[in-house]
């Protein structure tokens, strides 16, 4: 069925996945058995109507820090938390503010989807752009002229943006008011306090990346200001990892709004965003991480002890975040298991500017190799079209009358002349294969020692899974000449081959696998199509789809017989493999036969009509395994399953590839009848 399609990237949702809607549910439920004496809630939001300050700011505050439990936030929430909170973003005092909005974010970040609707559907978007609008009008009466002197009102916006970013990655209804409101030129003026306020920028940084994205509407209203904004950031030097993430999150936002730019300045602004990416990935974390954690522990012991106000240490606080991280449930997403993205970094306590240093390299990191991913990707079909889809978009019938397997989106015509130029001149496609490498050992031993560094080893091995899905994003959009010719793929073929198989077993991990084996067919593709000899051996290629095969993940089961479809097809052309494409068309067999999900039957097929599709070696390969009956028994069952599964579960174009396949299928057995015949 051809090259696998690459999703392209939503902004990575950091604060918006927390608490499932079943388990909010389910908690409900839960929360009522309790009562009132279980549940903090009551008491806390009680004390809001304080005519204290004092006693308000107390109460917000302990919201703020309650709701980061998540199974707390259902007694928020059944208490009308969202609508009573709602006006203390307008008090009186500076304080009750700030508290106020950063327990809106908190419970936006940790109650996920469903929470952030509720929220706007509870008109907190009112409240929150009069905030927004009276802290930028107060900016500059609240100068503060000591150096380390917090600005009040910056930490309300701070809190604010937060928030906002929040709501609009979670909520459409949240980014049509966005648009409507005219909050695009208040988001733009946070972002130009990098220069002093580092934190504002970037949380305006992440909310102009969200909003950005898909948003047509918003972009019909872009002007200079908006646009010299980003290039001031995306053009200053300071140094620093922060920065680094301010610049890229800039860039990203650059990309969004390419629609946007004037012609004669889209190859410039292109060679600047791409430089950009170049500069973050040339960062190596691997050595910056150790050296952050020893800063730490120089500065801890050059500091007094001090308790922590909570009664809580920090580090205890960012295990118990790490521990949600980890024991995060499954979510289901376009049929397959996704992991719940519970990554509350930007919640750590103060005192941990090394821990913060660190996750801001990651997520830059990982942040610059979805922006390569998505310059790679078409915008047709849709993102969600694709996801739907898995990787079956390709329905033409080539000039032998089966599916020619090469979508449009595979062609290196999709990228543009500039697009190609800027990654071809800033050797991005070696910049993305040096990240697709493991941690370093002692970089994830040195993280593992300490329970609030131990979060950043995920995050490590998140990057390397964006690394690889970047890796086939580029070989699927470029031509092997582009990336180095015929010495440079087997380079990287002999680099992925050493990844998958040099540990004593095949890595398990879903995204890793999942990742990784689309990063080999698109290389194994690109190797077959040069006659370029493949340094994998068939027997590990069949271990690695044996265990593909067993993954939950459709798209990996897909990749899986797909390579086996491209290894069988380039040893059927030589001596003395028919022992060897017997095993292969037996899995194959296997899977068209026993798989639960049609695509993959399909994929499965359309493997073994390109792996015996002609030469004497297939020819013996299928008699000796019976490839026929086999295949003649088969063809009721698929053309059945098509019609009883398909209408209901697949689009129009995956049912016109279907039934493309089911017609091949008719045709290859009569090729089949005709050939052993002889």
């Amino acid at each position: 069925m051809g090259k696998s399609k690459t999703t392209k990237f939503k902004r990575p949702q950091f604060n918006s996945v927390g608490l499932p809607v079943t388990v909010v549910k389910e908690g409900d439920g839960e929360e009522e058995e309790h009562g009132d004496d279980s549940c903090p809630a009551a008491e806390l939001l009680e004390k809001l109507q304080s005519p204290s300050a004092d006693v308000r700011e107390f109460a917000c505050a302990s919201i703020s820090r309650v709701v980061q439990q998540s199974q707390t936030i259902p007694g928020f929430l059944q208490r009308d938390a969202v609508r009573r909170l709602g006006p203390m973003l307008l008090d009186r005092s500076l304080a009750v503010r700030e508290t106020a909005t950063g327990a809106l974010r908190n419970l936006s970040a940790c109650g996920g989807q469903e929470v952030c609707e509720d929220m706007v559907k509870h008109d907190i978007m009112t409240p929150l752009t009069a905030l927004l609008r009276e802290c930028c009008a107060g900016f500059e009466s609240a100068v503060v002229s000591m150096k380390d002197q917090s600005n009040a009102v910056e930490d309300v916006a701070n809190e604010a943006v937060h928030l906002l970013w929040n709501l609009c990655e979670s909520s459409s209804q949240a980014l049509s008011v966005f648009n409507k409101s005219g909050l695009l030129d208040v988001v733009v003026q946070c972002l130009e306090k990098h220069p002093h306020n580092l934190e504002l920028a970037i949380s305006a940084a992440h909310c102009l990346h969200t909003v950005t994205e898909d948003n047509p509407e918003l972009l019909c209203s872009m002007n200079t200001a908006v646009l010299g904004a980003l290039e001031n950031v995306l053009l200053s030097s300071q140094p620093g990892v922060t920065q680094t993430l301010l610049r890229t999150l800039a860039a990203g936002t650059l990309w969004n709004m390419k629609s946007s730019l004037p012609a004669a300045r889209q190859a410039e602004t292109v060679n600047a965003v791409v430089a950009t990416l170049s500069q973050c990935l040339d960062l190596d974390a691997g050595m910056l991480i150790p050296e952050l954690r020893q800063a730490e522990e120089l500065r801890h012991r050059n500091a007094p002890a001090v308790s922590d106000i909570e009664g809580q240490a920090p580090e205890e606080l960012a295990e118990e975040e790490m521990i949600e991280e980890e024991e995060a449930p499954k979510q289901k997403r376009n049929g397959k298991a996704a992991k719940v993205d519970n990554d509350f970094s930007d919640l750590l306590p103060r005192g941990k500017e090394e821990l913060r240093e660190a996750t801001a390299l990651l997520i830059a990191q990982q942040t610059s190799l979805e922006i390569i991913v998505n310059m790679c990707c078409s915008d047709d079909p849709s993102d969600d079209e694709w996801e739907e889809e898995s990787s079956s978009d390709e329905s033409d019938m080539g000039p032998d009358g089966l599916c020619d397997g090469v979508s449009n989106l595979m062609s290196p015509l999709c990228l543009s002349a500039e697009v190609h130029g800027a990654l071809i001149n800033h050797s991005i496609p070696q910049k993305v294969l040096k990240k697709t490498e493991f941690p370093k050992k002692e970089t994830v031993d040195l993280c593992h020692q300490n329970p609030s560094w131990r979060g950043l080893i995920k995050k490590m091995e998140r990057v390397q899974s964006r690394a690889l899905t970047c890796l086939h994003s580029i070989l699927s959009t470029m031509d092997a000449e582009s990336l180095g010719g015929a010495t440079a793929l087997q380079e990287a073929a002999q680099h992925l081959s050493s990844m998958v198989f040099g540990a004593p077993e095949i890595p398990k991990d879903e995204e890793f696998l999942e990742a990784v084996i689309s990063a080999m067919r698109s290389l194994l593709q690109m190797i077959a199509s040069k006659n370029i000899p493949q340094c994998m051996t068939p027997q590990q290629l069949m271990s690695l789809s044996e265990t593909a095969t067993r993954c939950d993940v459709v798209s990996v089961r897909v990749n899986a017989v797909a390579i086996l479809g491209i290894t069988g097809s380039t040893l059927a052309k030589e001596k003395g493999t028919a022992e060897t494409l017997q095993m292969i068309g037996n899995a194959l067999l296997q899977v068209a036969t026993k798989d639960p999900e049609l695509v993959v039957n399909g994929e499965a097929l359309d493997a073994l009509f390109d792996v015996f599709a002609d030469g004497e070696e297939a020819e013996t390969a299928a008699k000796n395994i019976s490839l026929l009956p086999a295949l003649k028994a088969l063809q009721p069952v698929f053309k059945t399953k098509i019609r009883k599964e398909g209408k209901g579960k697949y689009n129009p174009q995956q049912l016109c590839v279907l039934d493309n396949i089911r017609v091949n299928l008719r045709r290859f057995i009569g090729y089949l009848e005709m050939v052993l015949k002889k």
